[in-house]
């Protein structure tokens, strides 16, 4: 992302509406301080949890700088769940979503990582937050089939399963279905950020997506499918044909609000709009730099 739209996104992020000179300086001082010390730091995420954030991760980064990086999408999951409930993490990068999910809501989460560098930092971040008892973390990549594929390990947020002759490291890894790694288990929320492998995620959890238990998805749908070979609008297609519906979400309000399709970025899919909406307006406010949602 280059300087002037990482200034836009900072200065219109709904957190940041009466704060924008505050955000700045967050992100000119993390800008300046992480050159000069470039190690870890414990950052506190929400009241209840932390997030440990380093140079180089512009996922993570993003929730110092703003609070909630997606912050739609993590105020509902945060809105969503309640402690007991299964969470999905598919693409868990360093745990953000993991964090909030068993952090603070003290939700039980399973955490997938193909990355081993990421997912170290991402077993890091349990640890901060002790919540191994309600985390289970894998170190695979999920699709249609168990086998082994090659992904990339020095792309930050956007490392993926390798296509033909890429020229980026890669490792070699395991895959398998979402379906297989679940067995019986049943989740109320699952999240897919994979870079565009949604399809084949997608293609091996035919049976989670069956279970009326799940009740939503957040996913990215933002057109990296088509390194693929898949359009956009075939994994819109295969949700609705689940049942699902997309829609936006206000945190502020709890007011949902149905789409004619999937977004640019992330999209929120849901089945039960009656369970979903009682949950979101019964749920507790959460705190982020000093402003409730």
């Amino acid at each position: 992302m280059s300087l002037l739209n990482t200034l836009k996104f900072l200065t219109n992020h709904p957190l940041s509406s009466d704060r924008k000179f505050q955000t700045i300086c967050r992100f000119v001082g993390w800008q300046i301080s992480s050159r000069l010390m470039p190690y870890p730091v414990i950052y506190p995420f929400t009241v209840k949890s932390k997030l440990i954030v380093q140079k180089g991760m512009s996922g993570a980064t993003g929730n110092l700088y703003c609070g909630l990086h997606e912050f739609h999408d993590m105020a509902f999951l945060l809105h969503l769940l309640r402690p007991g409930d299964l969470f999905v993490d598919v693409g868990a990068n360093v745990g953000g979503y993991t964090v909030l999910a068993s952090g603070h809501v003290e939700a039980e989460t399973i955490a997938i990582e193909p990355a081993p560098a990421t997912y170290a930092k991402l077993q890091a971040n349990i640890r901060i937050n002790d919540m191994a008892d309600r985390v289970h973390a894998l170190n695979i990549a999920l699709g249609s089939a168990a086998g082994v594929v090659n992904f990339t390990t020095s792309l930050d947020t956007t490392n993926h399963v390798v296509v033909g002759e890429e020229a980026a490291d890669t490792v070699e890894i395991s895959i398998d279905t979402l379906d297989n790694v679940l067995e019986d288990q049943s989740p109320i929320l699952l999240k897919i950020d994979v870079e565009g492998f949604e399809t084949e995620v997608l293609k091996g959890a035919k049976k989670i997506l069956q279970q009326q238990s799940l009740k939503a998805i957040i996913i990215e749908l933002n057109g990296l499918s088509e390194r693929y070979g898949v359009e956009n609008r075939k994994n819109h297609e295969a949700l609705l044909g689940y049942g699902f519906l997309p829609y936006t979400y206000d945190p502020f309000k709890k007011a949902l609000q149905k789409c004619a399709s999937f977004g640019d970025f992330n999209t929120i899919y849901i089945r039960d709009i009656d369970f979903v909406k009682n949950r979101l307006v019964t749920a507790d406010k959460v705190y982020l730099r000093n402003q409730a949602i």
